[in-house]
């Protein structure tokens, strides 16, 4: 940016003298001196020099506070209350406002010195905007004036006695003094007053005084007296400061600017008023406009400026006060309307003539204004915008200069466009350091772009997923990059016209621009650019355009005859070009590289560079001038270090000679012989015909002599240009073998397109892998040797790398192979020939362990160790489980490593390996591994029981060891033995209730079951197996719980003499069991318990044979039991039988189980004529009223009077608890109320019986309640 003026691109801020603060001559001089600096028009009487020094110290720390304040800038976004506040002295004097002195009769018609319509203005009389204009404001007049004085103080007089009373003769000489230099000091501040009113602008005074002063009791009616007689406001005008720190200090410089802050805007409101006024006035009074006479280019003119010219001027003045009062918006809109008005002023050279004064002025404004816009934008981070605005001013400039004859041919051009491209990003570079962030301008996913069908979005729409790169904000490496492009573009104009402009004397800027130094400034442009990107680039791609850039740097050098610096740069950059393979960006490093290595005579430099640019030749007329450029630097004196061969290292670039190594088939056994060919072929655009090839050593894996093909040009009875040329090797030697191979004879020179096919074979008597590990192409000429490395296949880009094997020569004909990978060939080991046979009896039954025997049977000619591995795999089945046995190892996955021992030539081996399967049925897979090594028969006792398993040595020696695996998956169903199938019946228990009362209830061991009752579990256990089964024992395993607990079961009186016994499918087996319920309070209604005890049935499978499998055992859990849910229920006992005319008794219990809510209980004896009893007893009452968990027992005699099944007296139950009176109450509606109540159930205990049938376990069932019928009674005679 220092193209610019500074004044046309600094932030504008409002500004603020401070006067006042003069550090006097020298610490030396008299007390005087200093005071008079602060404004003093006579010498106080001499203070302490302690005092002296604490307002030196205070001046030098105020100096050094507000010099540290806002500094101007071109990048602030930050809007705060500060001020750009400058030190002046005391007699500052302001420019005057007009040429003439305000008493004169023509001050009203004058106009300010900068005005175009001044004779003796710089701008007279059609200029616009002068930066001076700009530094008048920002230097030479302020907004605020702040004026540091020093406050008059009579030294002290300190009395000889504390208790003498004060001098009256000495207290008036002082308040006389003091009113004196107030006096005094107040004409000072009047008259600086004066000056400021002038030009509106706000003055503050500031007192200095001492911490002693400001305890004095007269300062106030002293600071009036000073604010009245120098005409002070009354508003933020008069301040006093005492020494005090530099932190309060940075206080009051901070309050200073905050109290006058809005002072300053009034000061620039009322400017930016004035000067609308202005513009208002001028455009109503403009007239039509008369076309000036043309004039010659570069000729100056004396028109007065156009009214376009006066609204750019005013426009401009309104944005820069708009910015001093830190109204971005305002100002941006302002300097967009001036920028607009001058861009049709540049439209017309009629308006602004090409290259004339005016001209070059209005294209610095319009450079600064658009600098100005794009700023405004960044700063709301509006980044299209700002960069829509810098493109605008680009393209708009480029088409007027065509039109000016300053096109795309002239250095200026490319001199503007580069100043442009460095200025946006200079601005951007002061903009990160600060607070601007660069978007990110990642396009959006192409996922983004499929539609919910999975259907692919149109062409256009994918497109729009695209991102212009002109249209994006970047960083500002991208724009001194741009920058360092237009300046090379300015060189190479400039030196393409430097002939036609030295003889042309009107030739504009010829002279300037020969003073330029291009390289320097390109160097520093790619520089500056280059250590950006290095800091932005967090992508791959970032980091090769780094590598450009340094390219380019390297290319400057060059051009700078810094060949040394170029040659550092080309090394670094061609690692990573080689390795991405950006050939056509190494190509041209290359030759620049080249010619550099020329400059320096690095002759081994130059050597080995023509090698790798032979390779990246792109016709054969460039490798054959290659070729001669190498054999020239052949010639050459070989270099001092020619102790070694120099090797040049193709490994990343492309090669001289095209490879392909095949092998015709992918793996032999051991001994068996390998054939391969080698094809050396030269690209069709490469001629290597003249290079000096002496050898080409083909080097194979370890184990084995190269083979060494060395040049021997064809005899005259040889074809020399055939196209494809065979050379048979035979097989290749090991080098255990004493004889060395002799050197092969060949012609190692190539045509473009010939190939040279090597043919043989090799062999081992160990497993691996066999390839060719390198192909070394020798150069050997005047003493040097070079050697040029080749990977087996290996080829440029134009050649198909496709594996094809020489079939026959005439005519030719190649067979492709279709195998992936044709350059190696795999040395195994002959297969081992075991018999395996897996047998089993299908299905398995769950919980059994179900046997699978292996058996392996050695049908080789060797010795055999062989070892299994056995992997369950995971089952889907839910609720299923599984596991596996083989030896003492058990697993629900893998099982590595059961040795089965060495196996000898036609010996069988054998193991067994169980299955377990639990939970569900379905089918269990396994794969079994069995892996085999083939052993020397007399190691075959040595070590055998504590070698390591042979699985976990196969992978690490896999190459060397003679090994084999079979593998083998079975899938197993398995299926249930038993199924059970449970009848639960929920019987009511007549025990009595325990009383509310009652203290034992509270304790943990007590066991209640009046409310739960019994359940009687009967569980059918049916075989199902497929086969028959043997049940060895029947076990019911108490499990008690605090809710739940087995009575009694059937199997503890008779289990013991029913098993063992055999069950064939479909049989079934039965057992009975008595659970007590003993629910606690806190359990829920319908809350299921778990059941108190599991079924254990031990069963044996019937084999085929008649024998008998492995014991197995299953478990069934008792079914989960259901609470009851009775409320409100009456129990009647009654007995089995009564004796005719006998008294015999019968027992009706109401229980209230309800939690919290009592019952109010009615009974009711319903007694017939007609029935056989004569009872005694209750016949209709009222219990006494049931509280919650309580109960109420009735008696009744009954007299049978007739024999037989006779049905006992109705009784009826009736809760009347929430039936209404009819005598209710008055206001009551009178409706139809049921007094009878609720009807409560009567259950006869004898035939108490809820059912429920529950399939397993774990199944829920619901509860069927017993129907009941009237309750008879067998009478006896």
């Amino acid at each position: 940016m220092n193209s610019y003026p500074a004044e046309l691109l600094v932030q504008l801020a409002p500004v603020m003298f401070v006067a006042g603060l003069d550090l006097p001559p020298a610490l030396s001089n008299s007390p005087s001196s200093a005071l008079q600096s602060l404004g003093q028009t006579q010498s106080p009487p001499s203070a302490p020099t302690k005092t002296q020094d604490h307002f030196t110290s205070l001046i030098t720390r105020l100096r050094d506070v507000i010099q540290s304040q806002r500094k101007p800038a071109i990048w602030a976004p930050e809007r705060m209350r500060a001020f750009q506040m400058i030190l002046m002295g005391k007699d500052v004097r302001f420019p005057p406002r007009k040429l003439v002195p305000p008493e004169d009769l023509a001050y009203t018609s004058a106009h300010s010195p900068l005005s175009p319509l001044t004779p003796s203005s710089p701008l007279y009389p059609d200029g616009l905007i002068a930066p001076i204009w700009i530094r008048k404001h920002t230097q030479l007049v302020p907004s605020v004036f702040v004026l540091f004085l020093r406050l008059f103080e009579a030294p002290a007089v300190h009395a000889r006695s504390p208790l003498d009373p004060p001098d009256p003769e000495h207290e008036r000489d002082k308040t006389e003094e003091e009113r004196r230099r107030d006096t005094d000091l107040s004409a000072e501040v009047a008259a600086r007053k004066k000056t400021t009113n002038e030009r509106g602008i706000k003055l503050t005074t500031v007192l200095l005084a001492t911490r002693r002063m400001l305890d004095d009791p007269s300062l106030d009616s002293r600071l009036t007296f000073i604010r009245k007689q120098s005409g002070l406001d009354s508003r933020a005008a008069l301040f006093v400061l005492s020494p005090v720190s530099t932190s309060e200090l940075n206080d009051f410089a901070r309050s200073l600017q905050d109290a006058l802050y809005d002072t300053a805007l009034e000061y620039y409101t009322s400017h930016s008023k004035r000067v609308r006024r202005k513009r208002n006035r001028h455009s109503q009074s403009v007239s039509s406009y008369n076309p000036p006479p043309l004039v010659s280019m570069g000729v100056a003119s004396t028109r007065p400026l156009r009214p376009e010219g006066w609204t750019v001027r005013y426009e401009y003045k309104m944005a820069c006060f708009a910015e001093f009062r830190g109204e971005d918006e305002v100002a941006l809109k302002h300097y967009q309307d001036a920028y607009a008005t001058l861009m049709i002023m540049f439209g017309s050279t009629a308006i602004l003539p090409p290259r004339t004064k005016r001209w070059a002025e209005a294209k610095v404004l319009a450079d600064t204004m658009n600098v100005k816009i794009t700023k405004l934008y960044l700063y709301n981070n509006e980044h299209s915008l700002a960069l829509s605005q810098h493109n605008s001013h680009m393209r708009r400039f480029a088409d007027f200069s065509r039109g000016w004859g300053i096109g795309e041919e002239t250095f200026e051009y490319w001199s503007w466009m580069a100043r442009q491209h460095r200025v946006l990003a200079e601005l951007l570079e002061q903009g990160s350091n600060s607070s601007l962030t660069f978007p990110t301008n990642s396009p959006p996913s192409l996922t983004a772009g499929v539609t919910s069908a999975g259907t692919p979005v149109e062409l256009d729409a994918v497109r729009a997923f695209g991102l212009n790169p002109t249209h994006a904000l970047q960083h500002p490496g991208h724009y001194y990059y741009m920058a360092a492009r237009c300046t090379e573009a300015r060189r190479e104009r400039f030196l393409a016209n430097e002939g036609i402009l030295q003889g042309t004397s009107a030739a504009p800027g010829y002279a300037n621009e020969k003073k330029v130094d291009h390289l320097s400034l390109i160097l520093e442009l790619y520089t500056k650019s280059y250590e950006v990107f290095k800091k932005h680039s967090s992508t791959t791609s970032q980091g090769r355009l780094t590598l450009w850039i340094a390219y380019r740097i390297a290319h400057t050098y060059f051009e700078s005859e810094k060949f040394d610096i170029a040659v550092r740069f080309f090394e670094r950059i061609a690692k990573t070009y080689r390795k991405e393979k950006w050939k056509h960006m190494l190509r041209p490093l290359l030759s620049t590289w080249y010619a550099c290595a020329q400059k320096l005579s690095e002759v081994e430099l130059m050597a080995m560079l023509l090698v790798e640019m032979i390779g990246y030749a792109q016709t054969v007329n460039e490798s054959r001038t290659l070729q001669e450029d190498l054999l020239v630097v052949l010639k050459s004196p070989v270099p001092v270090s020619t102790g070694m061969p120099l090797v040049v290292d193709l490994k990343e670039s492309d090669p001289l000679l095209d490879t392909m190594l095949v092998f015709w088939v992918p793996e032999v056994r051991v001994g068996e012989d390998a054939g391969f060919q080698l094809s050396l072929a030269a690209p069709t655009n490469i001629d290597l015909s003249a290079l000096p090839i002496d050898s080409v050593t083909i080097t194979f894996s370890d184990g084995y002599h190269p083979v060494v093909l060395r040049h021997s040009p064809p005899t005259d009875g040889q074809v020399a240009d055939k196209v494809v040329r065979l050379l048979k090797i035979g097989k290749v030697v090991p080098e255990d073998e004493d004889d060395e191979p002799e050197e092969i004879c060949a012609d190692l020179r190539w045509r473009s397109g010939e190939r040279l096919v090597v043919s043989g074979s090799i062999s081992s008597e160990v497993p691996g892998l066999l390839t060719v590990v390198s192909i070394t192409v020798v150069l050997a000429q005047n003493g040097w040797t070079i050697e040029i490395p080749h990977g087996p296949c290996v080829s440029h880009e134009i050649s198909a790398l496709v594996p094809r094997w020489l079939t026959s020569l005439q005519p030719i004909q190649f067979l492709q192979l279709g195998r992936d990978d044709c350059s190696s060939v795999v040395i195994r080991h002959r297969p081992h020939q075991l018999a395996v046979s897996l047998s089993h009896q299908a299905p398995a039954l769950l919980d059994e362990e179900y046997p699978i025997v292996i058996a392996i049977t050695n049908v080789d000619e060797r010795y055999l160790d062989v070892v299994v591995d056995v992997l369950l795999q995971p089952t889907e089945v839910d609720k299923a489980a599984q596991y596996i046995i083989f030896d003492d190892q058990r697993s629900s996955g893998l099982i590595k490593g059961i040795r089965l021992g060495t196996i000898a030539p036609g010996v069988s081996a054998t193991k067994t390996l169980y299955l377990v399967g639990s939970g569900a049925p379905g089918d269990r897979m396994l794969d079994i591994s069995i892996q085999s090594t083939s052993v020397q028969p007399n190691s075959m006792g040595q070590g055998d029981d504590d070698a390591e398993p042979r699985s976990s040595r196969y992978s690490s020696e896999h190459a060397t060891i003679d090994s084999c695996e079979k593998l083998q998956t079975i899938v197993i169903p398995t299926s249930r033995a038993l199924t059970v199938t449970y009848d639960v019946a929920y019987r009511r228990s007549k025990n009595a209730m325990p009383a509310l009362a009652d203290l034992s209830t509270v304790e943990d061991d007590l066991w209640d079951d009046s409310y739960g009752g019994v359940a009687v579990v009967t569980t059918r256990m049916e075989c199902v197996a497929p086969c028959g089964l043997v049940v060895e024992s029947l076990k019911l395993h108490r499990q008690d719980n605090p809710l739940a607990k087995v009575l009694d079961c059937s199997s503890d009186e008779n289990g013991n003499d029913m098993y063992p016994d055999e069950y064939l499918p479909g049989d079934e087996l039965c057992n009975v069991s008595r659970i007590s319920l003993c629910p606690r309070e806190e359990q829920l209604l319908g809350e299921e318990i778990i059941g108190p005890g599991d079924y254990e049935v031990v069963w044996r499978r019937m084999l085929p044979d008649g024998g008998r499998g492995r014991q197995s055992t299953t478990r069934f859990a008792l079914p989960t039991l259901m609470i009851p849910q009775d409320e409100l229920i009456a129990l009647l006992d009654v007995p089995s039988f009564a004796r005719l005319h006998m008294s015999t008794p019968i027992h009706l219990t109401v229980r209230n189980r309800h939690s919290s809510r009592s019952a109010n209980i009615i009974v009711a004896l319903d007694l017939d004529p007609s029935d056989a009893f004569v009872v005694a007893g209750l016949r209709n009452g009222r219990l006494p009223i049931l509280l919650p968990s309580s109960e109420e027992k009735l008696s009744w005699n009954l007299i049978p009077i007739e024999c037989g099944h006779v049905k006992i007296p109705r009784i009826k139950v009736m809760n009347v608890r929430g039936a209404a009176l009819p005598s209710q109450g008055v206001g009551v509606p009178s409706t139809e109320v049921d007094v009878e109540g609720e009807p409560v159930k009567v259950v006869d205990v004898r035939a108490d019986r809820n059912t429920a049938r529950v399939e397993s376990a774990g199944d829920g069932a619901d509860v069927v309640p017993q129907q009941y019928d009237a309750s008879t009674i067998l009478v006896l005679p």
